[in-house]
């Protein structure tokens, strides 16, 4: 497939919004070439102590962003970006866009965001709630509780079990604790969309988060019937929601005049529908065919694959029709806590001389499997997949006076990959298939741990060719909607690259881990699925301390369990 002109090359931009920071990236539309890039971070990052400003401290398990650190990619990121590529910008035919997720905000019926109105800025419901936010675990709970009392018919679709990180568990949480914020919102609405409504001015919104974190199945949302069970002041919720719903790789609008003067980019290029980071990786490693598993790790691991017919599988995140690409049944996994667990520890836990990925790597890497004689848990940011419960908590089994930081640390690597078997095991139980893995993300540059992930799965790992997979994903369905290819299957094809086979299991290794990994089950069973709920007892405990803190700081604290 050539590019859309018949006698030079034409340029798409893709925009990845993570976490910390923002990443454009300039891609060649005939072949996927990546020929510059630029990086912004965010001024404000996660805000989970106070408000910009000062304020009274933040609740625990909260985490905000301020929308206009999003903007601020667009102004500094992108114009680097093509900067860099050394491309007249006049070729550039298209922007596409994806975020973390499930990230919402509550905005006015013309996209400005409440924490943006002066008067409503002290007040955290105001403000963007990032994917990692999990004080609305309750709320989720009690979601979960009614839909199963009701038999509402969507749960299954997710699992049985509604995510603390989704749409309707953080609108129900400003409903109960800030009303007047939910009176004000006249939209609810996720990043991923705001930010498309930002580059064209018209607002829309897309199949996939609508669908995997908004619960819209078979082309309804939970009836207000349920929602007024919950809460009758949440019956009007899915009014919040509205605006055009569009397929991925569509076009949502041309970019405007006021986006082309952040960006540099010419005025009335295509602007593609947002998307998710996780789900439009997919395009860029080319899995795209059913049962084609990516897990695109970073700070989280998020798994997706295309399947061939919807089946509920218990713990998943969801399935949704045309989630990933159109015409297959997308599924997603995952785990709320991956590289930030090695992060912790990296941080606040290794002694000096060891506190460094490259070296405690280096020295995990030296020992034998098994040799540390320990297993963990991966619950540091709580379950996403398969428990969905983000009270669970963190847990290292068999230390001794004699464990050493790199053996923790290696403990910590298997343990996020015993998580992701329990994941590809689930869908293989439930009736999906999954036929080889490819790993994504920026944990792919350590290669302790991809063939540690190669070991425990018992199956060779490809991994992707590019070290931007979600800002190539962007830039693929950028491609698309600017009509330089008639499919993302088939932009994909042209610009996606991977690396077939790059680690193969280890069978040594492969029964040492299975032996461990036989405990880790049993672990995880008995500590995430009710016979011990230590974990969320001491969550209640040390909440109460908090919010003791937060009220009387000045007293001295008793907290009765």
């Amino acid at each position: 497939m050539s590019s859309v002109d018949g006698g030079g090359d034409r340029y798409v931009v893709g925009v990845d919004y993570g976490t910390l920071s923002g990443r454009a990236l300039v891609v060649r539309v005939r072949d996927g070439a990546e020929v510059g890039g630029a990086v912004h971070e965010y001024r404000h990052g996660v805000i989970e102590s106070a408000l910009p400003g000062g304020g009274p401290a933040l609740p625990p398990d909260w985490a905000l962003q301020d929308p206009e650190d999003y903007r601020d990619v667009l102004r500094h990121a992108v114009p680097a970006a093509v900067a860099d590529a050394g491309v007249d910008p006049s070729l550039v035919i298209g922007i596409g866009t994806d975020f973390t997720a499930c990230t919402v905000l509550p905005a006015l019926a013309d996209g400005t965001p409440l924490c943006e109105i002066p008067e409503l800025r002290h007040r955290p419901h105001a403000w963007v709630k990032l994917w990692k936010h999990h004080a609305a675990q309750s709320h989720a709970d009690r979601i979960n509780a009614l839909a199963h009392e009701r038999g509402e018919p969507w749960l299954g679709r997710y699992g049985g079990k509604i995510s603390a990180e989704w749409q309707f568990a953080k609108a129900l949480q400003i409903l109960e604790e800030d009303p007047e914020i939910y009176r004000r919102a006249e939209r609810f609405i996720e990043a991923a969309d705001w930010i498309v409504w930002q580059l064209t001015g018209e607002e829309t919104r897309n199949v996939c988060t609508a669908g995997y974190k908004g619960i819209r199945q078979d082309g309804r949302y939970p009836s207000a019937d349920y929602l007024g069970a919950l809460n009758p002041g949440l019956a009007d919720f899915v009014t919040k929601l509205d605006g055009p719903l569009l397929p991925l790789g569509d076009r949502a609008g041309s970019l405007s005049a006021r986006a082309a003067a952040w960006t540099g980019l010419p005025a009335g290029i295509a602007v593609a529908v947002g998307n998710v980071d996780a789900h439009v990786t997919a395009a860029a490693a080319r899995a795209l065919e059913p049962g084609r598993l990516v897990a695109i790790m970073g700070t989280s691991t998020c798994h997706v694959l295309n399947g061939t017919h919807p089946a509920d599988v218990p713990g998943m995140c969801g399935v949704v029709d045309g989630g990933i690409s159109a015409g297959a049944w997308g599924y997603e996994a995952g785990q709320s806590g991956v590289g930030d667990i090695f992060g912790w520890f990296v941080r606040h836990a290794a002694p000096a001389g060891t506190d460094s990925h490259e070296r405690l790597t280096e020295l995990a890497a030296a020992q034998p499997v098994g040799a540390h004689g320990l297993v963990a848990l991966d619950w540091w940011n709580g379950n996403r997949s398969l428990l969905v419960n983000h009270d669970l908590s963190g847990l290292i089994v068999g230390l001794t006076l004699a464990t050493r930081p790199q053996d923790v640390y290696r403990a910590l690597l298997e343990s996020t990959a015993f998580g992701t078997r329990m994941i590809v095991e689930a869908f293989v139980s439930a009736g999906v298939p999954v036929t080889d893995l490819v790993a994504a993300g920026g944990l792919t540059s350590n290669r302790l741990l991809m063939q540690i992930y190669a070991d425990v799965m018992n199956r060779p790992l490809s991994v992707i060719g590019s070290a931007q997979g979600p800002a190539l994903g962007s830039a693929i369905h950028a491609a698309v909607a600017a009509g330089a290819y008639p499919t993302v299957r088939e932009a994909s094809a042209a610009m996606g690259r991977v690396d077939e086979g790059v680690y193969q299991p280890d069978p040594h290794n492969v029964r040492v881990y299975d032996a461990l990994y036989a405990e880790y089950r049993a672990l995880h069973d008995h500590f995430g699925r009710g016979a011990d709920d230590v974990m969320l007892r001491l969550r209640a405990i040390r909440n109460a301390a908090v919010d003791a803190a937060v009220a009387q700081p000045d007293s001295v604290l008793e907290v009765v369990g």
